[in-house]
């Protein structure tokens, strides 16, 4: 008998099960070092993959919880991240790369490849996506709903609030569509619909370049459709962890048909915009804006749009939101119908 052929054969044999043993005991290890790390200021650990930090808030994906656990950025102490994160700094740089903290106490290094390392404050980081994908990654959305019944007169009203946004390393592009319906017995339906699709270009020292189309649809002003198209640009002043204020100018066109006997009408116009977006209230968050526009091709008119939204955050994705939206115009196709408003109350889930 052959006993070096014999033991040759039993060491052959258990080699696939010491390179199993080796996976199972290793493997945790390996996947436990793949991933991102955050170390709080009272010395906590927390091991998972960052997924965004948004309105002062980051969002992390652990393996052993099914949901995500969000983190004020303020109480971060030190954060190491293996996922590729897109990045905008308070100074409006977009950077790619790598995070990795410092010996210097609340100091970061961003790193791409190990080229152009740069070393910034955790506060100067006001906003990050990690990048699973080159696509569905950069995605967002959103969807609120209302609904409103009453007996009296047998009442009906229906809102939905809806948008898909993307965001590129240098621009970004949101769409929006928001519809409201109103019925009653012996009164006549309400119906407002607008829509929007609007895009920025980021410039350096957070400036940026705008366009958009908005379209409007209301028949308490007997608009029949308003179309505006804007082109423009804009600086964010303040942009941090807690607030967001811009203002922005440029030219417009306008065209306009109704529901009534007014001729449809369409005027050049130059439009001024202010937004403030206050986000440091716990799960308490502030939106409001203002365009003013003036005609340049029509006399004496002038018009405004403004919003305000509150939005509070109950469980997860999931909130409520209170908003308001008022449209004026000093030249209404109908007498007294100078302006218009819309109160919602609804309930959303974003993406």
């Amino acid at each position: 008998m052959n006993v070096s052929k014999i033991l040759t054969e039993k060491r052959a044999r258990r080699k696939p099960l010491v390179l199993l043993g080796f996976a199972i005991v290793f493997m945790p290890g390996i996947c436990y070092s793949q991933k991102d790390s955050i170390i709080f200021n009272n010395g906590n650990t927390m091991v998972g993959e960052i997924k965004a930090l948004n309105n002062g808030v980051l969002t992390i994906e652990t393996p052993y919880s099914k949901n995500d656990f969000t983190i004020k950025w303020n109480e971060i102490a030190q954060l190491y991240s293996r996922t590729r994160l897109l990045m905008t700094l308070h100074d409006g740089r977009r950077i790619n790369g790598t995070l990795a903290s410092l010996p210097e106490r609340n100091t970061v290094r961003i790193s791409d490849s190990g080229i152009n390392d740069l070393d910034v404050k955790l506060d100067d980081i006001v906003y990050l996506k990690g990048l699973k994908s080159k696509f569905w990654s950069r995605l967002s959305a959103y969807i609120d709903v209302g609904l409103s019944i009453t007996k009296a007169n047998n009442l009906r009203q229906f809102s939905i609030r809806s948008g898909v946004g993307y965001l590129a390393d240098r621009w970004q592009l949101n769409v929006s569509y928001n519809g409201l319906k109103s019925s009653q017995d012996s009164v006549a339906s309400t119906n407002r619909t607008d829509a929007a699709i609007n895009y920025k270009y980021f410039l350096q020292h957070d400036w940026y370049l705008a366009s958009s189309v908005s379209f409007l649809s209301n028949t308490e002003q007997a608009l029949n459709l308003r179309t505006t198209a804007k082109l423009g640009g804009g600086k964010f002043f303040v942009h941090s962890n807690k607030t967001y204020f811009g203002a922005g100018a440029g030219f417009s066109y306008n065209n306009e048909s109704f529901t009534n006997e007014t001729q449809s009408r369409n005027s050049m116009e130059v439009y001024i915009a202010s937004e403030l977006n206050l986000f440091d209230i716990g799960d308490l968050s502030l939106l409001t804006n203002i365009y003013i526009y003036r005609s340049l091709t029509e006399s004496g008119r002038w018009r405004s749009d403004f919003q305000f939204d509150a939005k509070y955050e109950f469980w997860e994705d999931f909130y409520v939101k209170f908003g308001t939206t008022v449209n004026f115009d000093n030249r209404p196709a109908v007498a007294g119908k100078d302006f218009d408003y819309v109160f919602q109350f609804t309930v959303g889930w974003e993406l």
